[in-house]
């Protein structure tokens, strides 16, 4: 890179910037001081490093050889330790980054119902809600980035001899089912050995149910996973189904052999009571027709062959004639769905109901169907109430996007985060935890206490100008960097962005500037990192984002590495960061 940046302003005037040399901010030189002896950092030096600075107690000398073997290809290494400026070089590297290196570290023994899930929405679409294509190519590039539920809606072709996968109600172009189960069967595994569940929204007739149930056995073999019985206690573990794939959706009915007559008879007294009920179901969860998705997969799919039926892992529905839709059933265990707006409107009356029901059963949540920008919501409403399946449209990109991907960067990027404990635990008094202690608004005693304390300094950013063009930002001079910082998470833990000064003209800015976060439920907490390019005259400029799990910051100084607005990782775009963590 040169030592100057020529900017043309008009045809006879260039204005000119001085690059300069990037140096460690002051923080790391005097932490370099405290651990080297006449400017060289032995091997012995940089374990003490790493233990008293890092917080790595379980850090050895071969990791601190690890270290120095990293870095023997630099001309910048000397073989008798580490230089200062080594030493910073390997501060901004991989081996150094924010979360735990550890992979898969919860136990993964629990029932599905204790973990989160990493769940797609309209798994197959490429764009828009309304008129973009069907594909399996968000199906793989999900699958690829270890989303663990894929979605698919199954509806007859035009000659109603097939099944093909489209958004109903659309004008979205269709994909063949057989072409989508191979692509999850290719890909179910290339991020993450931990179960794969596809949940099917059936609009089928028996017939292409049949072929349905054999596109898929034939496509899953060994792969797929059926219960023995239909009425489980408790769903099994993660663990135990490692590579596996589920099916989830309501079970068809079964019918008995019966007269014309009966037949008629009781397909006008079921059609009534489902009406009846689905009416009490919309009033009880405060929503109006338009928030329940249309031919959703509560309708009754009456003619059902029992190959079909015995694929479904996990069973869909609510239990039918019951009035309080919460109330686990002690003899079977199933997933209930509900759109993001049914479940504020259930929140505010059966908070601690919802938190009972999602300790033995999965709760999925959906976008409301006024999102057809494949826009998302805030998904902490769901995970603070133990909904395992908080649906996202993974194709779209923004801020809950992101805390979504954060969240499952926990847990080696598995797919599976274990739910935190007083999700579910059930105290003496049969109680269960109610989410409203972390709200704003509600007044509980005793009011929740500061668990952790959380405080991070941001020193320096590099690399925008190996991933970006020299004019991306601005034509007439370098870039004008800040950072902002926050929280994701419960209520009373989230607050306003807080951000850093603005640096003007420079490609690798230093704020060294200091932040403290007070958390009540570091559990459930993402730290929000963006980084924005300041102009003038109108909207700010994306320069990169992360979002990280509180729960697995490593304490000490970080690089820690930028995402584009797609999620993808850029190759060189990375923020030096401290964190310390009190408890």
């Amino acid at each position: 890179m040169s030592k100057q940046q020529h900017y043309k302003v008009c045809f006879c005037f260039r204005r000119i910037f001085k690059l300069r040399v990037v140096e460690p901010p002051e923080d790391i030189k005097n932490v370099f001081e405290r651990y080297s002896e006449n400017g060289t950092m032995s091997i012995d030096q940089l374990h003490e490093f790493l233990i008293q600075v890092q917080g790595d107690r379980n850090a050895s000398k071969d990791h601190a050889q690890a270290i120095f073997n990293s870095l023997k290809h630099l001309n910048i290494f000397q073989r008798k330790g580490l230089h200062l400026e080594a030493f910073f070089r390997y501060l901004l590297g991989d081996l150094n980054l924010p979360l735990h290196p550890h992979g898969v570290h919860q136990d993964m023994n629990a029932p599905l119902a204790h973990y989160f899930l990493f769940t797609g929405h309209n798994s197959y679409l490429t764009g828009n809600q309304l008129c973009s294509d069907s594909s399996v190519e968000p199906i793989i590039d999900a699958l690829r980035r270890g989303v663990r539920v894929i979605e698919l809606d199954l509806w007859p072709n035009p000659k109603k001899d097939d099944v093909e996968v489209r958004h109903g109600g659309t004008l979205t172009s269709p994909v063949e089912l057989i072409k989508c189960l191979k692509a999850i069967k290719d890909n179910a595994f290339s991020a993450s050995e931990y179960p794969v569940v596809i949940t099917f929204k059936d609009h089928l007739n028996a017939d292409l149910q049949a072929k349905v149930a054999k596109m898929v056995t034939k496509t899953f073999g060994a792969m797929l996973y059926s219960p023995e019985s239909e009425c489980i206690e408790e769903f099994p573990s993660p663990e135990s189904l490692k590579k596996r794939v589920l099916i989830s959706t309501k079970p068809p009915e079964c019918l008995e052999v019966q007269n014309t007559m009966e037949k008629d008879q009781q397909r006008h007294k079921d059609s009534a009571e489902d009406e009846t009920r689905n009416t009490n179901f919309k009033k009880e969860l405060g929503a109006t027709d338009k928030q329940i998705e249309p031919n959703d997969e509560y309708e009754d799919e009456e003619n059902a062959t029992p190959q079909y039926r015995s694929l479904i892992a996990i069973h869909a529905g609510k239990p039918k004639g019951a009035l309080n839709i919460w109330e686990p059933d002690p003899n079977k265990v199933r997933r209930l769905c509900l759109s993001e707006q049914e479940l504020e409107n259930a929140a505010s009356t059966y908070g601690t109901d919802i938190v009972r029901f999602t300790q033995k059963n999965l709760l999925r949540i959906y976008p409301k169907g006024m999102r057809l920008d494949s826009s998302n919501y805030d998904p902490m409403l769901g995970w603070r109430h133990g909904a395992q399946m908080v649906a996202f449209n993974m194709q779209g990109e923004g801020k809950y996007l992101w805390i979504m991907q954060g969240m499952f960067r926990a847990n080696g990027g598995c797919g599976y985060v274990k739910k935190p404990d007083f999700l579910l635990q059930v105290d003496s008094n049969n109680e269960v935890f109610d989410p409203r202690v972390f709200d704003h608004h509600v007044s509980l005693e005793p009011p929740p206490a500061v668990k952790t304390i959380l405080k991070v300094k941001v020193y320096m950013g590099e690399g925008w100008h190996s991933d970006f063009s020299r004019t991306h930002f601005d034509l007439y001079s370098p870039p004008d960097f800040f950072v902002r910082i926050g929280i994701a998470g419960v209520p009373v833990d989230q607050h306003h962005m807080k951000h850093t000064q603005v640096i003007e003209d420079d490609w690798q800015p230093a704020w060294n500037k200091k932040f403290e976060f007070p958390l009540r439920a570091p559990e459930l907490a993402i730290l929000r990192i963006e980084v924005a390019e300041y102009d003038t005259l109108g909207k700010n400029d994306f320069g990169g984002q992360t979002c990280l799990p509180v729960s697995e910051l490593r304490s000490g100084i970080r690089a820690v590495p930028l995402y584009d607005k797609k999620g993808n990782r850029f190759k060189s775009v990375k923020l030096l960061m401290r964190f310390e963590l009190i408890v």
